[in-house]
């Protein structure tokens, strides 16, 4: 079987504090075993720290949903992200404050008038955006990314969107890290 290429979309801060692409391309690292032929490692990104206890506990997704990842902590979830219409588009931004609230987050969303999408928001965390069925566009401060089945957004705590202008729903897989800014980068964001 061929599986699409896999596309590494990685955000970052220009030197004002605003969201851009850093990098994008193929990822840096791709290895074929040689002793065990077909099966092949992707590396896509790593981060240093963490150490949640390996226990037998209760279910830790069992209970409300919140954006962010817990403190030193990880989350995965599957996102599906209708189309944009027209009526969001134009009165969304009106609406984050409720819809960012119902997920525990209300001061993620950054959406002002002048944003270049209504769901302009921004966590403190490592988040590893993977297209799994459908198309979106990554919204930035700076520019736009079309992504398709294959793409691997690593984004790094920069305002965002995710834009469904494709007229079909899009499922996402995300993976988030806690973390925190870099003291230049938290300078240039503010409180």
């Amino acid at each position: 079987m061929t599986f699409p290429k896999i596309q590494r979309i990685v955000t970052g801060h220009d030197e004002n504090g605003k969201s851009i692409v850093a990098s994008m391309g193929p990822l840096p690292v791709v290895k074929e075993l040689e002793a065990i032929p077909g099966t092949t490692f992707h590396e896509v990104w790593n981060t240093q720290g963490s150490n949640p206890l390996i226990d037998n506990g209760a279910d830790v997704a069992a209970g409300p949903i919140i954006l962010p990842p817990p403190t030193n902590g990880t989350r995965i979830r599957f996102v599906d992200i209708p189309p944009d219409t027209e009526d969001f588009l134009k009165a969304g931004a009106s609406k984050m404050h409720d819809a960012f609230s119902e997920i525990g987050d209300s001061k993620a969303s950054t959406a002002a008038g002048d944003s270049p999408h209504p769901l302009m928001h921004r966590t403190e965390s490592i988040d590893y955006g993977i297209v799994m069925e459908g198309e979106l566009t990554l919204v930035l401060d700076t520019g736009e990314v079309e992504l398709k089945p294959g793409c691997v957004v690593i984004q790094r705590g920069t305002n965002h969107a995710w834009a469904n202008r494709s007229g079909k729903p899009c499922r996402m897989l995300f993976i988030l890290v806690d973390g925190q800014y870099a003291p230049d980068i938290a300078n240039k964001l503010g409180p």
